[in-house]
């Protein structure tokens, strides 16, 4: 009988390099892909970031909600980790937040010639930063005194009830005897 050996199923089939943010091996290949096509790396850049951030919000998700003595253990604790971890990966794979998109979009094109330090200077001008330091101002010691606005009150202004007179103002006593 003749057996053959093992060998590891094939890669997902799909536009990524990694299958996940924590693969140090495909992190690897993603950097020397950067070298060579930039555009594909940063998209790949931007998903494992989403991937990551997900990940992050179904953790906090999971710590939020009340906890069991009864089922919680650290087994459990450790795949319900690994779940989320798959699921962020996927859902960042189908860009189900748009956090890759804008991510990309936003970034600059790693393909456009970057100007040099001489070419941005001249491009400025004059409205470069003056190295003199500027002229000292006097400030006020005193604040300004605070503008106090009027309450609107429903019903116009409050009426003085005889409770709320001060007693000298009534001649009453607390027993409502007279002194």
């Amino acid at each position: 009988m003749e057996t053959t050996p093992s060998t590891p199923p094939p890669a997902a089939s799909g536009p990524g390099v990694t299958g996940s943010y924590m693969d140090f091996g495909g992190l690897g290949k993603l950097k020397g892909q950067a070298r060579t096509d930039a555009k594909s790396a940063t998209r790949e850049t931007a998903q494992q970031f989403e991937a990551m951030f997900l990940q992050m919000m179904m953790k906090s998700m999971r710590d939020a909600t009340p906890k069991s003595d009864l089922v919680e253990s650290a087994g459990k604790e450790t795949f319900e980790g690994m779940f989320d971890k798959e699921v962020s990966v996927s859902m960042a794979k189908r860009n189900t937040l748009g956090i890759a998109d804008m991510l990309v979009k936003h970034m600059p094109d790693p393909g456009a010639p970057q100007p040099s330090t001489a070419a941005m200077l001249e491009a400025r001008g004059a409205k470069g930063m003056s190295l003199k330091a500027p002229a000292p101002q006097a400030m006020s010691l005193q604040a300004p005194p605070p503008t106090l606005s009027a309450l609107p009150r429903m019903g116009g202004p409050m009426a003085l009830s005889p409770r709320l007179v001060p007693l000298h103002a009534t001649g009453t006593a607390h027993d409502g005897e007279t002194p």
